[in-house]
């Protein structure tokens, strides 16, 4: 029996859906056996892993394997940037307007940003899943948490500009120059620059 677990994890790697149990052949009842001894566990709509998989957040491998892509923004970005110390109670998802809004059992603020716009300043992350999860850089998350104030917060903003201005190197034409490619966003950015400054 171990070494039809150990092939069988082999073939579906670390995470996994149950879809792509199927396709292995794993039957329903095998597959509820291997969630209810402990062996693997349930993320939520369909996605599975192995229990004693390397170490992962567990929801952040839910969004990433759910979420076609979803990117970590705003309060979620900008505490895992280090420029907040707020643990955020949910976690902010960035998707395309237009996106259909997934079913997570992850807390999660969903957000919908401009398709034009929505690569920018957008890198990826890998959090254990089949694929990696979107994150956007400090700079787009200062530059949304900004433009977006009025509904995130201004304390937040101003103590993210605060202190990604002052780590080495960092200048606020940097942050201009990402501003005037999205919407109504340069000149909160510059409003927000002359108080700090």
């Amino acid at each position: 029996m171990m070494a039809a677990v150990r092939d069988l994890r082999r073939i579906l790697g670390d995470t996994f859906t149950y879809g792509d149990a199927s396709a292995a052949g794993v039957g329903d009842k095998r597959l509820y056996r291997l969630r209810d001894s402990g062996e693997i566990i349930a993320l939520g709509g369909g996605v599975y892993r192995w229990a004693d998989a390397p170490p992962a957040d567990d929801d952040l491998v839910e969004i990433a394997e759910r979420v076609s892509r979803g990117t970590l923004c705003l309060e979620t970005a900008l505490a895992r940037h280090g420029l907040i110390d707020a643990i955020p109670a949910a976690i902010d998802i960035a998707v395309p307007r237009g996106s259909t809004r997934p079913a997570l059992r992850a807390p999660v603020r969903l957000h919908q940003f401009d398709r034009a716009t929505f690569g920018l300043g957008r890198n990826l992350l890998d959090v254990g899943a089949r694929r990696p999860l979107g994150i956007y850089s400090a700079e787009r998350s200062i530059v949304d948490v900004v433009r977006l104030r009025h509904r995130e917060g201004s304390d937040m903003a101003w103590e993210a500009l605060r202190r990604w201005l002052a780590r080495p190197g960092r200048s606020p034409a940097q942050l201009i120059d990402l501003a005037r490619q999205l919407p109504r966003a340069e000149p909160a950015l510059r409003q927000a620059l002359e108080v700090l400054l």
